[in-house]
């Protein structure tokens, strides 16, 4: 599951910084809060296996108006090991009609409890392990109504969705979708939902003609009926675990492709048939890339793809269909910007295929099997088709996420058994830091070995139920090795090192010595092989060591002094770096060594000098021209052009890359320094970058545009407003925040309306409370501040909530502010908002309670 909180991570944290939101502090309040905490004191062991599924055939068809399933459940199991006379469903919040043993044709009535989560079965006869029975269930599911413990309706984990059932909301479309993972499944049909069970399917949907159907497996008959309905079948022959089930009814197109005469198929809003291939189109070539570097081929009998709206949970990866937010359907034009993100988590998805829906963990303690190889996947992806400054870039910024995701949130064990409830283990430990050490092992053992011991680990546990230590005896038996050390440190405890470096010459000996020291205060010492490359001239020398101390010494020789010592030469510790070297080795890095993050650290040290050291300046200039966008980007945004130096040294590079540059991020934050310049010059290049492809560079040309004729600038907003996306959308805001007319609030409520779920949600939701804080309306405030709630509470996140929270307080205040200095109807209009403002954040702090970080 590509899961919301990680595509958030990135702006809540990035975005958060000098707030009241963020305190270092909360970590260690977070970490007081699990000690005092009950339920982290349970053992979160693997489920005991009574009975194990063998074959699950359902038949169902929906009630729209009531948000109902009507189902029918054909369930084959037989007892793990040990005799039994008795079988426990998951079955949560259903109306059971009738249970019974079905033998041939006949069916005979059984004995059973129901306590409104789980079935409880007498069987008619004690079974053996080598005898398989089938149950027949008659049930309705009603995920609407589903209550635990007199709670409200559950919103994040009812299983079955129905998205505008009544058709009242004319620009969203009548889908129904289900969402498995964690345990859901249960909600919408009886199974045992537990991850280490496995199942082949048969599902029967009847459906209004009008629709199409997907679910796992084939299709493999379709039956029109006289009611103007259809019934469509389909069939999984191989066994996958009940949470990967999945069913989608709607109106889409399909976008049919194909891999190894497999069928390959994007499932789309109709409006965005043209783009499906824009979007998806890569698939064949990561079917075929995967197989291959994992000399494991694609198992499953289909891959399909399919967007539905209303679905916050990023993405999961369903076998055979994975079912992607409305965050994935951009225009030719929107993926212009959108730097491979959604390809992404494309990737992310199809590699679940292999790391959780062919090997799946065996409980959520072990979610890294699943879900640190899906993250890992997508460097593995970027390496192979956009090389490895790609696959670097995207890695740093996720190792940066994990580390301010720790501070905020407190760190954690990558597998872990105690927990407060098992969807807190989708968190950027399970996913960004587990990529990273995935990463950290592939250096350590090699790319051959690697890849080995992955394909030895899926060979081994192929439609198995896996955990750790499988992965480690995989590894231990392909190289030879005992890895306790490594599993014990990065899979079985928790940190990271931080890293303090001083370098000792000693000229007369011809030796320097590199002093390692490990700062972190946790008291743990990390075991951290590593290359320590020596650079004189154009030569390099490098050095294996290992860090096993809170201290340690490397002294090498040399015959002429060296220029730079690179500490971790392939930079892949996962770590915070203090490295205490001269400027000048900087500058030598970023002409000399050749990595991203070689690169980076030059970049980042020469920016911080590029006022008052020539030679530094000189890198900065140089950065512009970096093979890799995102350096070039990282560059164009630290200049500061109020030197006179540093402008004359880059302002005619900043200009042919705003005008000439291939990538359109580049292209905008070029754009957006010239802007901040205001200089009339520059009116001509702005207006015409308005018409840039990109909606990001055009956005940057606008809002600078703005800076030197805001009316100009105004009047072009309007114009493009009606095709505005993505970056232009939130430039046109700005622009129409800083020229006040209220009378543009509707801008700011349709964009927040139209923005797809997720980051652009969120992103939308934060410029639209902004404007909403000007508004006298009472009508307009209160229908934005609870649209604007509803979002939060689908996202259930409690970065989100306390995000708002910290933004609608001061905006209550202003209100009430506002009204004692006003008189008559605007008084009371405002003092009317800042009440339902106040209520609002209120309710959201008590929903923070039960909200996930």
């Amino acid at each position: 599951m590509n899961v919301l909180k990680k595509t958030l991570l990135g702006v809540l944290l990035g975005g958060i910084a000098g707030t009241a939101f963020y305190a270092p502090a909360t970590a260690q309040t977070n970490i007081e809060d699990q000690q005092t905490d009950p339920l982290m004191k349970i053992y979160r062991a693997s489920a005991t296996k009574v009975n194990d599924l063998v074959h699950t055939k359902l038949d169902v068809r929906f009630d729209y108006a009531k948000r109902y399933l009507y189902g029918k459940a054909w369930i084959t199991l037989k007892p793990h090991f040990y005799p039994t006379d008795s079988l426990t469903l998951d079955a949560k919040g259903m109306d059971i009609k009738q249970v019974a043993l079905v033998k041939g044709n006949k069916q005979s009535s059984l004995k059973y409890q129901y306590d409104g989560m789980q079935l409880h079965i007498q069987l008619d006869k004690t079974y053996q392990r080598d005898n398989s029975y089938t149950v027949y269930i008659d049930y309705t599911a009603k995920p609407n109504e589903l209550k635990v413990q007199g709670s409200a309706a559950i919103n994040d984990a009812k299983g079955l969705y129905f998205i505008n059932p009544d058709g009242t909301d004319p620009n969203k479309p009548i889908q129904v979708w289900t969402q498995g993972e964690t345990e859901a499944s249960s909600v919408w049909f009886p199974t045992i939902d537990k991850n280490n069970q496995k199942t082949t399917e048969e599902i029967s949907m009847t459906v209004d003609k009008k629709y199409v159907t997907l679910s796992n497996g084939l299709l493999v008959s379709q039956k029109n009926n006289a009611d103007g309905t259809r019934t469509d079948t389909w069939k999984m022959d191989l066994p996958h675990a009940p949470y990967l089930f999945m069913m989608a009814v709607g109106d889409f197109a399909i976008v049919k492709d194909k891999w190894h005469g497999k069928e390959v198929n994007y499932y789309v809003e109709h409006a965005y048939e043209p783009y499906a291939k824009s979007i998806f189109g890569n698939t064949p070539e990561m079917l075929t890339f995967y197989s291959n570097i994992l000399n494991y081929e694609y198992a499953w009998p289909k891959y399909s793809q399919i967007v539905v709206r209303d679905y916050v949970s990023g993405a999961m990866e369903n076998t055979t269909a994975t079912l992607h937010g409305d965050f994935l359907q951009k225009t030719n034009r929107e993926l212009l910007d959108d730097n491979k993100q959604g390809e992404s988590v494309i990737a992310h998805e199809l590699f679940h295929h292999w790391f959780g829906d062919l090997a799946t963990c065996e409980s959520w303690s072990n979610l890294t099997l699943n879900e640190s190889f899906a993250d890992y996947s997508e460097y593995l992806w970027f390496e192979h088709k956009y090389g490895r400054d790609m696959a670097d870039d995207h890695s740093y910024k996720s190792a940066q996420n994990y580390m301010q995701f720790a501070q905020y949130a407190g760190d954690n064990d990558l597998v872990r058994f105690h927990y407060h409830d098992k969807e807190d283990m989708f968190d950027a430990v399970s996913y960004q830091k587990g990529g990273r050490i995935l990463n950290m092992l592939r250096n350590y053992v090699g790319d051959d070995a690697f890849f080995k011991s992955l394909n030895l680990y899926l060979k081994t546990n192929a439609f198995k139920a896996t955990e750790a230590h499988q992965l480690r005896l995989a590894f231990e038996e392909v190289t030879g090795k005992d890895l306790n050390w490594f599993f014990n440190q990065w899979y079985f405890g928790q940190g990271y090192p931080q890293l303090d470096v001083n370098y000792a010459y000693d000229d007369a000996a011809k030796t320097v010595s590199v002093i390692l020291k490990q700062t972190q205060t946790t008291g743990k010492i990390f075991q951290l092989p590593m290359a320590i490359d020596v650079y004189s001239g154009n030569k390099k020398e490098r050095h294996q060591v290992t860090m096993a101390d809170a201290v340690d010494t490397f002294t090498f020789s040399y015959a002429s002094k060296p220029d730079f010592v690179n500490v971790d030469g392939d930079k892949v510790i996962l770590c915070t770096k203090t490295d205490h070297r001269d400027i000048n080795t900087y500058i030598y890095q970023f002409s000399h060594a050749p990595l991203y993050m070689d690169r980076r650290e030059a970049i980042e040290a020469c920016l911080k000098q590029q006022t008052t050291n020539a030679d530094a300046r000189k890198v900065v200039a140089a950065a512009l021209k970096d093979k890799f966008h995102g350096l070039r980007v990282l560059a164009i945004r630290s200049l500061k052009l109020d030197n006179p130096e540093v402008k004359e040294a880059t302002l005619s590079t900043l200009v042919s890359l705003a005008k000439n540059d291939d990538n359109a991020l580049v292209r905008a934050a070029a754009l957006q320094q010239i802007g901040k310049l205001k200089d009339a010059q520059y009116v001509s290049l702005l207006e015409s970058a308005t018409k840039d492809s990109s909606y990001a560079a055009a956005g940057a040309a606008l809002v600078g545009l703005s800076y030197l004729d805001m009316d100009k600038a105004y009047s072009l907003a309007k114009q493009m407003e009606s095709t505005a996306k993505g970056a232009l959308s939130t430039s046109i805001g700005e622009i129409y925040s800083k020229k006040g007319d209220k009378n543009d609030i509707g801008f700011f409520a349709k964009t927040f309306e139209e923005a797809a779920n997720g980051q652009p949600k969120f992103e939308a939701a934060l410029q639209y409370l902004k404007v909403l804080g000007e508004v006298d309306n009472t009508a307009t405030v209160t229908k934005g501040i609870d649209d604007i709630k509803a979002m939060a509470d689908q996202f259930k996140n409690k970065m989100v909530y306390n995000y708002l929270i910290n933004m609608m307080t001061p905006m209550a205040q202003h209100k009430k502010a506002k009204a004692a200095g006003s008189t008559g109807a605007l008084k009371e209009e405002l003092t009317k908002q800042g009440a339902h403002i106040e209520q609002v954040v209120e309710e959201m702090r008590a929903s923070t309670a039960g909200a996930g970080e």
